[in-house]
């Protein structure tokens, strides 16, 4: 029987920083994972260079049922602290767009940083691990596990959720909510590019590769960013985004030509080259192989730009402007980011992230329902909750 005081479950970001936060208070911590290596969501995140946070990270870049509940958390452990323990291990980073820092050089950087922490906090980490069961006991918790039986006080939550199942994702950590009480919000897919009908996937599939400035929407959100076209649908940062926000059979909008006036820009086309045709006008604009191909899809005639008279000009750049596409669906949590919904919130303290009604058992990231938008968001959430998990567990 190996006796500890806190056993992390998940050698991920949450967990690998909330055991090493624990260990600096004096406890006796091990983390258990049943991969062969830690943090390999962090290794690959950011094409390998990890988006670690965000400088604009605030509240509300995050969903949850209760918007109010990651608050505590991120006030107490900002972005801020997370930058300056990056600073002191002298990894350099640049901020690509919109506040998200990434590494310069890799993502390993992050993953040697959090098991740096963890030596200095005196943390056992153990890969290649698998949970058979936990039980509570009256002073704590008892693990069977492939590595033998753990006793601890306090038992930390942090196995991530269902998305990209190839690096490991397991429902473990909704199967251990359940059993104690806890409900597990309805978890989907988020942050994922979307698959397209039939008619719609025949028209792009051909645009494999081309990006395009746009603003994604629904009456929820929308986000002005590029979208890209795949063979089998449609990605990009703004339908990554958006797609958090979307529900199977709904519309979203798309504005083509988010920061102007697409009429404006036609009509004076129209005026110093009446004779051209109007897709030599849009490829001033968009790729000629999306004027190609959106130009049917929007049933409009390709003629010279004189021949659009009264209101003509106009709904050609309505098509563009308010482009409505109902998804088929997403690619699923084979390619999400992450995994929306999860432990409610409502049954944890934010203060601590303990189960109000399960002393010493801890939920921490993105199991938890509480996720972020695109951009280093989840990471930062990874690093609050495991934060302030850490001061309690």
């Amino acid at each position: 029987m190996l006796k500890r005081d806190v056993i992390v479950i998940g050698a991920g970001a949450a967990g690998l920083f909330c055991a090493a936060q624990a260990g600096f208070r004096g406890r006796k911590v091990e983390v258990l994972d049943h991969a062969k290596k830690v943090g390999r969501k962090i290794l690959m995140s950011g094409g390998g260079r990890c988006n670690f946070t965000n400088m604009y990270a605030s509240p509300d870049n995050f969903l949850s049922n209760n918007p109010h509940f990651c608050k505590s958390a991120l006030s107490r452990y900002t972005q801020w602290d997370f930058i300056a323990l990056v600073e002191k291990y002298g990894i350099a980073y640049h901020e690509k767009t919109l506040g998200q820092l990434f590494c310069d050089d890799s993502a390993k950087q992050i993953v040697d940083l959090l098991l740096s922490e963890c030596r200095r906090a005196d943390v056992t980490v153990t890969t290649r691990c698998e949970i058979f069961a936990v039980t509570r006991q009256a002073d704590g918790f008892l693990l069977l596990t492939s590595a033998g039986e753990y006793q601890c006080e306090s038992l930390v939550v942090a196995t991530g959720g269902l998305s990209m199942p190839k690096l490991g994702a397991t429902p473990l950590g909704y199967q251990l909510a359940e059993q104690f009480g806890l409900d597990v919000l309805p978890t989907r897919a988020a942050l994922v590019p979307f698959t397209l009908h039939e008619q719609d996937k025949t028209v792009f599939a051909d645009l494999s590769g081309i990006s395009i400035d746009a603003r994604a929407g629904n009456q929820l959100a929308s986000f002005n960013e590029n979208i890209l076209f795949t063979h089998r649908g449609i990605s990009g940062p703004a339908v990554l985004q958006i797609s958090s926000y979307w529900h199977a059979g709904e519309d979203v909008e798309f504005d083509l030509f988010p920061n102007g006036d697409l009429h404006e820009q036609l009509r004076q086309a129209q005026e110093v080259s009446p004779d051209a045709l109007l897709s030599t006008a849009l490829s001033q604009f968009f790729p000629k192989r999306f004027v190609q191909a959106s130009l049917p899809y929007f049933d409009i005639p390709n003629k010279p730009l004189k021949q659009f008279q009264g209101k003509s000009l106009q709904q050609v750049a309505e098509a563009y402007h308010h482009w409505f596409l109902k998804p088929n669906g997403t690619e699923g949590y084979r390619t999400a980011e992450v995994t929306l919904g999860g432990v409610n919130t409502d049954r944890l303290s934010s203060k601590t992230m303990q189960a109000k009604e399960v002393e010493g058992l801890f939920f921490i990231g993105e199991v938890v329902d509480v996720t972020g938008w695109l951009g280093g968001y989840n990471f930062q959430w990874a690093w609050s909750s495991g934060w302030v998990a850490g001061q309690y567990a």
